[in-house]
């Protein structure tokens, strides 16, 4: 997971070289990209290869894996009084799962056509164009088969950490007495064993137009007035609505088990119990349950009827009720408290902070009148990186500086973490 952050990060480092000067020739560029940046300049069909990428990385590969296969497989054993995970065999098939997933995805950026570049959330038509129609884009078939392996491999994970949470905790280990982290690693689970199999039926689907001519999601394409496909009768429409059954879950399968640490290691150096202890878990339930009836709310510009669109809204909206049970328990648990401030504690109090700030930028994207007239400006980009992309990496941070002395028999140096922090 860390590999994939400093990869997914260079990513970014780059495509945002070309944002901000776009008029720019870099030799460095040319030197590091070759035909891909061949004046100097990004080419491009590789910026978009490169913002796919790193979408793509970051969300599956780092925050998925990093923060619930991390966490979950130390933790749970450890918090509920077990001897190991249910299934270590299929604990083990988990990693190689993600692992040959990684080399495959890697794989993509080395074939002639260049790594995917039809958005991370691969939307059709231009991702199921066949590969001989474009002439290229073996990159979008590997995409296809990696995150195939990816969701195996979280299916995998997530049997085991249900299983092993229901049926290994100690004697007089209640689920009422189950710690917030060990039961936010549990519905985190549940998410993605009911949505990822989703996803994968949308990758499956996405490969058999691209390789045997079926077509679920094509249907009439024509270039310059010319149709250059027989495949006719599908709807791109259909993958929205199998990415986003998976994509608005997924963005609670990565914020749900940062929100567990959160509450451990604030209720910990504030040196007091969390505060509302049963809201707290009630929050996490309705968040999880919420979060699977409001996938259409990324589908506002998709022509839909205005009033399903109203219904999404209201659905939207109410998530915002138990999320904000939780940070005010937050704040309660810090008020008063005779807090320590170390690096694990700074980074659970800024992820606090940019969950409302992030939380906030949501209220104004969950109503499809505004949210119309925001979807594709960086109105929304900025909203899902601060509550999904730094809030997500200030969690795993804090369990990382929390738990490293327990995972490792040695304390990290906490000069450099300070300096990390700020």
């Amino acid at each position: 997971g860390i590999v994939w952050a400093v990869i997914g990060g260079l990513l970014s480092a780059l495509f945002r070289i070309q944002l901000g000067y776009p008029d720019e020739h870099f030799a460095f560029l040319q030197t590091l990209l070759g035909h891909w940046a061949p004046d100097g300049k990004i080419d491009p069909q590789f910026y978009l290869a490169l913002v796919t990428m790193h979408g793509t990385i970051m969300v599956f590969f780092v925050l998925t894996g990093g923060l619930s296969g991390t966490f979950s497989n130390f933790l749970i054993p450890l918090q509920i009084g077990a001897r190991d995970m249910a299934s270590p065999m299929l604990n083990m098939l988990s990693y190689w799962f993600f692992f040959l997933s990684s080399i495959v995805m890697l794989s993509s950026f080395f074939v002639a056509s260049g790594p995917a570049s039809a958005g991370w959330t691969v939307y059709p038509p231009l991702s199921a164009l066949p590969e001989a129609v474009k002439g290229s884009g073996a990159g979008q078939s590997l995409w296809l088969i990696s995150i195939a392996l990816f969701i195996v491999s979280s299916l995998l994970g997530g049997i085991n950490y249900i299983t092993t949470i229901l049926n290994l905790r100690t004697k007089g280990m209640s689920m009422a007495r189950l710690p917030l982290t060990i039961w936010a690693f549990f519905i985190t689970a549940i998410l993605g064993l009911l949505s990822f199999p989703v996803l994968l039926s949308a990758a499956l689907l996405l490969i058999f137009d691209r390789s045997i001519g079926t077509s679920f999601y094509l249907n009439e394409i024509y270039i310059g007035g010319r149709a250059i496909l027989d495949q006719t009768g599908g709807s791109s429409i259909l993958y929205q609505h199998l990415f986003w059954f998976l994509g608005h879950p997924e963005v609670y399968i990565v914020i749900l088990p940062a929100m567990g640490i959160v509450s451990e290691i604030l209720s910990i150096n504030a040196r007091k119990p969390i505060f509302g202890y049963k809201a707290m878990i009630g929050s996490l339930l309705a968040i999880g349950g919420l979060s699977f009836i409001v996938w259409a709310h990324h589908m506002f510009v998709s022509g839909m009827n205005p009033f399903v669109g109203s219904i999404f809204v209201v659905l939207t909206l109410i998530i915002a009720v138990p999320s904000a049970v939780k940070v005010f328990n937050w704040l309660a648990t810090l008020w008063r408290g005779n807090i320590r401030f170390t690096p694990a504690m700074l980074f659970s109090i800024g992820f606090v902070s940019l969950f409302i700030s992030g939380g906030l930028t949501g209220l104004f994207l969950g109503n499809s009148t505004i949210d119309i007239e925001l979807t594709k400006t960086y109105f929304v980009v900025a909203h899902f990186h601060i509550v999904m992309g730094v809030a997500a990496f200030f969690g795993l941070f804090a369990g990382v500086y929390h738990w490293f002395p327990k995972m490792f028999g040695r304390q990290m140096n906490s000069t450099l973490a300070y300096v990390h922090f700020f």
